[in-house]
């Protein structure tokens, strides 16, 4: 049996945005994300020790919901544009620490994580979803 850890990188990373404020680079590209979002994952492998890691984002535009219901989020808020500056770097530390990235177009994170869940645990695994998403509590 392994210990498998899913990370709803998404929520962790809006988290992580709205919790640090003011760090930049000395090119002025906003880090407050990117440094939060990496040490939560640096303690979460350190604490956990997972058997196996991985982070799901969000895809860029709509997904398969928006053609389900096309007032899907509608009154969201648009991404602030110095999380979005973040994400590509976000992707590189993960990549950097041997930690998959996934990302499915047209699908939600919290559906691949689902998905993924599932099969793992049909597989007799032990899931942990690291989330902060109050839709995983459905």
């Amino acid at each position: 049996m392994a210990r498998v850890y899913l990370v709803d990188g998404t929520n962790l990373l809006y988290r992580a945005y709205h919790a640090i404020r003011g760090f930049s680079n000395s090119a002025g590209l906003p880090t407050n994300a990117a440094y939060g979002f990496t040490a939560m994952a640096l303690r979460l492998e350190k604490e956990e020790k997972p058997d196996r890691l991985a982070v799901v984002f969000d895809p860029k535009g709509p997904t398969r919901k928006h053609d389900l219901y096309s007032d899907y989020k509608a009154n969201r808020e648009e991404t602030p544009k110095e999380l979005v500056a973040q994400i590509p770097y976000v992707h590189r530390i993960l990549s950097a620490m041997g930690i998959p990235v996934l990302v499915a177009p047209g699908i939600e994170a919290d559906d691949v994580i689902g998905v993924l869940a599932a099969r793992a645990a049909q597989k007799g695994d032990e899931v942990t979803i690291v989330t902060g998403d109050k839709d995983f509590c459905q």
